[in-house]
């Protein structure tokens, strides 16, 4: 079923992330990190400062780009159970947040959780999966590095507008079943929402895979280019949808938005590299919307990491869509 467009909703805009996870931990706080912010009528020192620098210093950068972009939602990966506390303080009290640790269901390991801004959508459920075979517990698929999990929430927006739902995941970066595992999942989970809920459904996250190229397994799955796999038998009971896999697939919101209104700025992972480095830059990290419809993208934008001092907030930048459903 194809969803109408609401012609009056105003867009909102979205944004995924994979933060860098806090690979150089210590023990300063968010309040002495800002004690320590410098007068702002100082100059920087241009490009003082080069590579990965910890956590402590990369989070004040994070929450002054997104908030100050005027996101209403964020699905983040790579979070530990620190760095999403200190997002959450740093966002305070207007934004709440959803998601698990993926080690162990609670605070272990990396969360790939959704942040939302309470003034504008209502929180109507959630929960997560493990992109495994075994999705109802914290899992690892066989050959995978890491274990993987995906956070699926329902929102609504205020005074009784538009439900719709939205996913946010990390797929693996060392096994290609795992991702082709995982974005069958993904799409069967999509598809189960557009049916059941009648409304539209959203993906965020960083697949590891490539529109094209040896990776591009996942994304040709997520984007209906090519068939997906067998599901778990507990996930397609739980989650039963038309076999027909060809009806539905998920849009890339880079190709469904005005040329017009997309960044110049394409590539998504650039690692803690110079400008002049671009060897290793790909796009990996997105924003898909299903085919079901219902949503309309307006504009769509790959951010800057860096900083005039050199600091890079993330191995990743931040992708924007703005949608309207």
């Amino acid at each position: 079923m194809q969803i109408k467009l609401d012609a009056e909703s105003t867009p909102m805009r979205f944004v995924t992330y994979n933060l860098r996870y806090d690979s150089q931990p210590d023990n300063i706080t968010v309040k002495q990190s800002l004690a320590l912010l410098p007068n702002p009528l100082e100059g920087p020192g241009y490009f003082r400062k080069s590579g990965e620098q910890p956590w402590s210093i990369r989070r004040l950068r994070v929450a002054e780009q997104l908030l100050g972009e005027g996101i209403i939602l964020a699905g983040f990966q790579e979070a530990l159970d620190r760095q999403v506390h200190d997002l959450a303080e740093l966002f305070g009290p207007e934004w709440d947040w959803v998601g698990v640790g993926r080690d162990d269901g609670a605070r272990a390991g990396e969360y790939s959780p959704i942040f939302y801004k309470k003034s504008e959508v209502v929180l109507l459920s959630y929960d997560s999966f493990w992109t495994s075979n075994t999705p109802f517990v914290p899992s690892r698929f066989p050959d995978a590095g890491s274990h993987r999990v995906c956070t699926t929430v329902h929102l609504q927006r205020r005074n009784g507008g538009q439900k719709f739902t939205v996913l946010n995941t990390h797929m693996d970066d060392r096994s290609d079943a795992q991702r082709r595992h995982a974005a069958s999942m993904i799409l069967a989970r999509a598809r189960y929402e557009s049916e059941t809920t009648s409304a539209p459904v959203f993906v965020l996250g960083d697949f590891n895979s490539p529109p094209t190229g040896r990776d591009a397994a996942a994304y040709e799955i997520a984007t209906g280019v090519r068939p997906p796999g067998t599901l778990p038998l507990d996930f397609a009971a739980r989650y039963p949808a038309s076999p027909d896999w060809s009806a539905f697939a998920l849009h890339d919101l880079r190709a469904h938005t005005p040329r017009r209104a997309v960044s110049a700025n394409h590539a998504t992972f650039t690692g803690f590299t110079a400008p002049n480095n671009t060897r290793d830059w790909s796009r990996i990290d997105f924003v898909f919307g299903g085919a079901n419809g219902g949503w309309e993208s307006t504009s769509y934008r790959v951010g800057s990491a860096l900083t005039d001092d050199g600091v890079l907030a993330s191995d990743h930048r931040p992708v924007f869509a703005d949608v309207r459903i």
